[in-house]
């Protein structure tokens, strides 16, 4: 005789389909205490608490591959770029993830949230970078008569000279600039998702932060701190606010009011290798785990005009007529 099976109680079956906000903000826990760095954290949060205002705002939905793929429609009706796309796709498919390891989603379910198509991206899009006039004028903007020029100055030229994250300089400490071959350098800079690099920095940038720190009385602690009304230098530190509103304030003198504080990094690898630069220094420079992350950076594409191959030591000398000689 054979047994019966037993069926599953009505309320774990709904559990394994739909999560309730509870749920949700169980498995968004999850996936933000997976993440090392700040910055990631922020993303992941803010991707994930869209998409569950989203979710929450239909009534019984199952959490599935098909409610993906119309959330993934809800955002292409909102004409957003295809990367912003995907990496929203992608902090569902990692709560989905979460959800399954603590066993409130099928992991049936899971892994066809994972099958989701993201948006197709359509040629290369190309960062906000300045020229090198710009960048110039931007970084030497600041009124050096006051405390506040001085920081600000200080703050430009160590975004443009030396290729820093907003966070990487809000938590810069004064020590941390140290002497190395003969160069000054950041040592021991802890970037994102923990990774610790060593960044150069040139000598003229060198002298715009001794100007902020000589002026401020800096012996220790944090490298920038906040400027008061009264243009004395206070607290132990700044946030990366006060670095965006730094940024926005000068470039908007300039009339570049799209600019970012992450437009300076990129503007700094495109300088650097329009200079010249090594494309593994930019690497090594932008603290990027992969080259491919600093190929995007630069833009890089195919040159016609002085080609590679144009100059490569096996051509044949030219007479007058144009022709070379057999």
């Amino acid at each position: 005789m054979k047994k019966k099976k037993k069926r599953m109680p009505k309320n774990e079956a709904w559990n394994k389909t739909r999560l309730r906000l509870p749920d949700l903000d169980q498995a968004k826990t999850a996936v933000l205490n997976s993440l090392r760095s700040p910055e990631s954290q922020r993303g992941y949060k803010h991707d994930i608490d869209e998409f569950i205002a989203w979710y929450c705002s239909e009534p019984r939905l199952s959490f599935n591959k098909a409610v993906v793929t119309r959330y993934r429609i809800h955002l292409e009706s909102r004409q957003l770029a295809p990367g912003t796309i995907n990496v929203r796709l992608a902090s569902v498919r990692r709560l989905a993830y979460e959800a399954a390891d603590s066993g409130l989603l099928s992991p049936e379910l899971a892994a066809g949230i994972r099958r989701v198509k993201g948006a197709k991206r359509l040629g290369v899009r190309l960062g906000n970078c300045l020229t090198v006039d710009e960048a110039r004028l931007l970084w030497q903007l600041p009124n050096t008569d006051t405390l506040k020029g001085k920081r600000d100055r200080a703050i430009l030229a160590v975004l443009l000279g030396c290729g820093l994250r907003c966070r990487e300089l809000a938590e810069l400490l004064f020590d941390r600039i140290q002497r190395r071959e003969d160069h000054w350098a950041i040592v021991d800079l802890i970037g994102k998702a923990g990774h610790v690099r060593t960044v150069p920095v040139p000598d003229w940038v060198k002298q715009t932060v001794d100007g902020w720190v000589n002026a401020a009385g800096i012996t220790g602690g944090n490298l920038f701190r906040c400027v008061c009304r009264a243009g004395t230098a206070w607290g132990n530190n700044i946030t990366e606010k006060v670095v965006w509103h730094v940024v926005k304030e000068y470039a908007a003198k300039l009339g570049l009011s799209k600019i970012a504080p992450h437009d300076l990094r990129r503007s700094c690898a495109r300088l650097c290798h329009d200079a010249g630069g090594e494309l593994e220094q930019i690497q090594f420079l932008l603290g990027h785990v992969s080259v491919q992350t600093t190929e995007k950076y630069l833009g890089c594409k195919q040159r016609l005009k002085g080609a590679v191959n144009d100059q490569i030591g096996i051509e044949p000398h030219l007479n007058g007529s144009g022709f070379g000689k057999v």
